[in-house]
């Protein structure tokens, strides 16, 4: 059961949870709180993490990898003479636990003598709760060769004129976790998500030119269930076709153009444009020194006009299928949903506990996240997302309403700076709009903008029922780098005189 640290806080103390690889979580986690309060802190939490991943990756109709790994353990952080320590072990014991938290009280005093300013948290409530993924299927109980068997069969039907390559792959992602504060909190969560896809490559024998076609099938939390009710192998011999159709389509003539984005291409660049620009730790400059600053700083709060008037744009940890989803961060905070961008205006930040402290916010939005038991919480991004136009709006009235431009779907390589101000993405399938209809495809395209100048170009916004979520198993923060799975929607938009450009070797 959970010690004295919690039940002091006068809460009742829940059945002992078990969990799936040992059954001492709990007395683990109540005697590092113990003993990280004896020992001084202020604050202190506790998470024990059971992290499984799984990739399959195949070749044509060979499997050319398989992996799998695994972590579990507990982490200690502590909140300590006006610094944070943290330390962990993979001996989920009550003594290992106490061995833990006498380490992350140790490395708060040394880290209480390099501190700048004093360490602030917002207040949090007392949560005891359980949340998991919904799912029907276990990814994890199906057998690695069905899952094979369905990455191979997609050769099967895309092989053909051209089309010479076929890189398949299957991911799942499963962490199972338990927490506990000296708030009085004590929540389990288990998260599932998974992904699949494949990339053919077509190849013209005459000119040695090769191009790609992804599919567009996104990762999301959800089981099994997801991927092999999906389109995967079905649109096999549309992927085949538009690689050819790619192959053979002339390059885009660079310039100003109209470009309609669908949601498979939009949500990469709400990721680098407004997701990480709004992160507040990159704003206040704590991740200068890898992956950069942000253009956002707290000083235009409530004032930026980074968005044309009717473009909002938001963040949603209780997405139903988004990959940053889940009932609780790890600071033991409630998600929720939140307002990054209202009507055009700059109006909110990501934050944790120790962030929303910083600058004098009542309470945390909820962002707190560590990869495993090994590593320390800190912002990471939720589901940022484009909300929906008010009017009745497809992709094909957003296409009809175009005179000259470009439809782009799928996302391809891109480009930004550290200030996330400056930007090139690229797409998967390019295809040229003239008189509002689609007159035939282009390659080698991609598109050059500022965060600021792209949304307040945008002029056209779908509605619900276009509405797509997209996003990725990966992405990157930190030193050491820590990954998180991130989903953003969109419905399609349309942003007036972009900068494009031919990425054909030699153009001008």
């Amino acid at each position: 059961m959970i010690g004295s640290a919690a039940a002091a806080a006068g809460c009742r103390m829940p059945a002992p949870h078990a969990p799936r690889t040992h059954d001492d979580a709990q007395s683990a986690l109540g005697a590092a709180l113990d003993a990280a309060t004896r020992l001084g802190a202020t604050y202190a939490d506790a998470r024990v993490v059971r992290r499984r991943r799984e990739h399959l990756a195949t070749r044509e109709e060979h499997v050319s990898e398989v992996g799998f790994s695994e972590s579990y353990g507990i982490g200690v952080r502590v909140l300590a003479f006006g610094a944070w320590g943290f330390a962990a072990t993979p001996d989920v014991s009550p003594e290992a636990a106490v061995g833990a938290a006498e380490g992350a009280i140790a490395i708060a005093r040394a880290n209480a003598g390099a501190a700048t300013r004093p360490v602030s948290l917002a207040p949090v409530a007392t949560y005891r709760d359980t949340w998991s993924t919904p799912l029907r299927v276990d990814p994890l109980s199906v057998p690695l060769a069905e899952k094979a068997e369905l990455l191979r069969a997609i050769w099967a039907e895309a092989r053909g004129e051209k089309v010479v390559f076929c890189n398949g792959f299957s991911e799942v992602l499963v962490e199972d976790k338990t927490f506990a504060s000296t708030c009085g909190s004590l929540l389990t969560q288990s998260i599932t998500r998974v992904g699949a896809g494949y990339k053919l490559t077509a190849v013209d024998p005459a000119s040695g030119l090769a191009v790609t076609r992804a599919h567009e099938l996104p990762p999301m939390q959800a089981g099994w269930e997801y991927i092999a009710e999906s389109s995967l192998r079905a649109d096999a011999r549309a992927m085949a076709e538009d690689a050819r159709t790619k192959l053979a389509a002339p390059p885009v003539t660079a310039g100003k153009r109209d470009l309609v984005l669908a949601p498979s291409n939009l949500w990469l660049t709400i990721h680098e444009s407004v997701g990480h620009p709004t992160e507040l730790d990159r704003a206040m400059g704590y991740e200068a020194n890898f992956a950069g600053t942000s253009f956002a700083t707290p000083d235009k709060l409530g004032s930026l006009r980074y968005a044309a008037p009717h473009v909002s744009l938001y963040a949603d940890k209780t997405t139903r299928g988004g990959l940053a989803t889940c009932g609780y961060d790890d600071d033991g905070e409630r998600t929720q949903r939140w307002d990054l961008v209202k009507d055009g205006l700059f109006v909110g930040y990501q934050t944790t506990r120790e962030l929303a402290g910083a600058i004098g916010l009542p309470r945390s939005n909820g962002c707190a996240y560590a990869e495993d038991y090994r590593a320390v919480a800190f912002q990471r991004m939720p589901n940022v997302s484009l909300a929906p136009g008010r009017e009745p709006r497809s992709l094909a009235d957003i296409v009809a309403a175009t005179d000259d431009g470009i439809l782009i779907s799928g996302d391809g390589s891109w480009s930004i700076d550290h200030q996330r101000y400056n930007f090139q993405f690229g797409g998967q399938m390019f295809h040229e709009i003239k008189g509002g209809k689609i007159a035939g495809a282009l390659r080698d395209v991609a598109y050059q903008s500022s965060s600021l100048e792209f949304w307040r170009s945008c002029d056209l916004i779908g509605d619900a029922k276009s509405f797509e979520l997209h996003g990725a198993l990966n992405d990157g923060k930190g030193e050491p780098t820590q990954s998180n799975a991130v989903s953003h929607g969109c419905p399609p938009a349309r942003f007036r005189g972009v900068n494009v450009i031919s990425t054909k070797a030699g153009a001008a």
